[in-house]
């Protein structure tokens, strides 16, 4: 089955998922360490599947994160739409990267969007959110390989499968 043909609502699952685990409450010394699950997901999802997927998506996502966490209206929008362009112009270079090299890229990319937010917190006279932002960064980019990994698993069974999703045993 063509990835065309396949269906969405498991990749969009994933992706409202993804919100989920960015508004889950933290303990307070856990919180600067929390990995950008939105921006990691969408960052995948335009990778692997340009013409479903790009910044239209970002942008829904990026309004959804927005109004679950309260921050100004636009702000996650606008960061994940522009690394979700840039994932999307520069796609089928960054996937035959070797994993080390594609992780560098993620890393690259984590970094414009935590750039972006911080930006737009000064732009607005938010007060700085200091090293709990680029920290995030970090996290995120270690975290890749693996959840980069589970990610080709739910594609390739998504891919693998009919349009109903259905397992049969």
């Amino acid at each position: 089955m063509s990835r065309h043909s396949a269906p969405h609502w498991p990749v969009w699952l994933v992706l409202i998922g993804a919100i989920a685990l960015v508004s889950l409450p933290l303990p307070g010394f856990m919180t600067p360490f929390r990995p950008p699950w939105a921006a990691i997901a969408i960052i995948y999802w335009v990778m692997m599947w340009p013409r479903v997927f790009g910044v239209g998506s970002a942008w829904i996502i990026g309004l959804l994160l927005d109004v679950m966490q309260g921050e100004l209206l636009g702000q996650n929008a606008l960061a994940l739409s522009v690394i979700s362009y840039l994932t999307l112009r520069f796609h089928l270079q960054i996937r035959i990267f070797p994993l080390w090299q594609l992780t560098m890229t993620v890393f690259a990319l984590l970094s414009i969007n935590a750039f972006i937010l911080f930006w737009i917190d000064g732009v607005a006279g938010n007060p700085p959110a200091g090293f709990a932002r680029w920290t995030q960064v970090l996290v995120g980019g270690i975290l890749w390989p693996p959840v980069m990994a589970i990610m080709d698993r739910i594609r390739e069974r998504i891919e693998n499968r009919s349009s109903t999703f259905y397992v049969p045993r």
